[in-house]
This record gives C-alpha cells, sequence and structure tokens, in this order.
C-alpha cells in the first residue's frame, strides 16, 4: 500500500507464507503487516530525514504505567539518552483519534518526551511541548535530530 511518504529502500522476503520486512534498528525481520509497513517508514523517515542515529532509536518496548504494563511503536533519545520522540502507529485503515491521542499521551506521562508523532501512513499529527502552557502544541513538521535538546 502507497503511503503518504516519500520512498524508501526496504529489504523483504517471504518465508512460509509470509512477506517479511528487515527492520534496521532491531536488526532482525518482523512479519510485515499494515501497522508494522507503517512503522518501517516513520524509522526510515526518523533517519534519512531527521538524521537521528538508529542507535538511539527503540522499537516495541515495554514500560509499566500505573502497574499495567504497555508497548510503545517508536521512541527515540537525544544524544544525552533523554527520550524526547515519541511515535504512535497505526495501521492505514485505522484512524487517529483521541484515543490514539490518550494513548501517547500515557506513554508521555511515563517517557517524559517533548514531541509526540501520531501516524497512521497517510495522516500524521506531530505535537511539541510547549514549556509555557505546558501542554502539547500541535505543528507542522517534526524538528531535525540536530536541534533536539
Amino acid at each position: 500500500m502507497k503511503l503518504n511518504f516519500k520512498s524508501y529502500n526496504f529489504t523483504t522476503k517471504e518465508e512460509q507464507g509470509n512477506t517479511l520486512i528487515f527492520d534496521i534498528v532491531r536488526k532482525k525481520y518482523v512479519v510485515l503487516t499494515p501497522e508494522e509497513w507503517v512503522r518501517q517508514h516513520i524509522i526510515h523517515f526518523l533517519v534519512d530525514d531527521l538524521s537521528v542515529p538508529v542507535g538511539l532509536i527503540s522499537v516495541e518496548r515495554a514500560l509499566t504505567f500505573n502497574g499495567l504494563k504497555k508497548r510503545f511503536d517508536i521512541c527515540a533519545a537525544t544524544n544525552t539518552g533523554r527520550m524526547f520522540l515519541l511515535v504512535e502507529c497505526k495501521a492505514p485503515d485505522v484512524a487517529l483519534s483521541k484515543s490514539t491521542l490518550h494513548q501517547a499521551g500515557v506513554y508521555h506521562q511515563t517517557l517524559g518526551v517533548q514531541c509526540i508523532l501520531l501516524s497512521n501512513g497517510l495522516n500524521h499529527v506531530g505535537m511539541l511541548w510547549d514549556v509555557k502552557s505546558e501542554k502539547f502544541v500541535q505543528v507542522s513538521e517534526i524538528p531535525n535530530y540536530s536541534l533536539w535538546s
């Protein structure tokens, strides 16, 4: 499926009736689901377009919030190791909603990120933390890694 991203070079293979895609962060092949297709585009967007070092990106990691185990899609850190960007991915047929934003907000409470990106591959919503108002404000683009502090 064509997503709202530029073209990236992906490595795929067929195995036991499944299409697999190579994840450059996890350094392994994963099953290519619609949500994974979005996730892989965002990983390449972060690395190729925003210059985020691959080693500072985490994919599908567990965290605990109010005693509940949760799992975020993508998180990227600054060069000091502080989490800066949280990405919540949905399949292209799943609309971005208040529920998606709430899910990202829960992760933010644990990780303390300054930037959130919600995407279903077709629509993208970026938000930056505004220190003065102490809330997220929508932005038209995610800042390049060189501007993360």
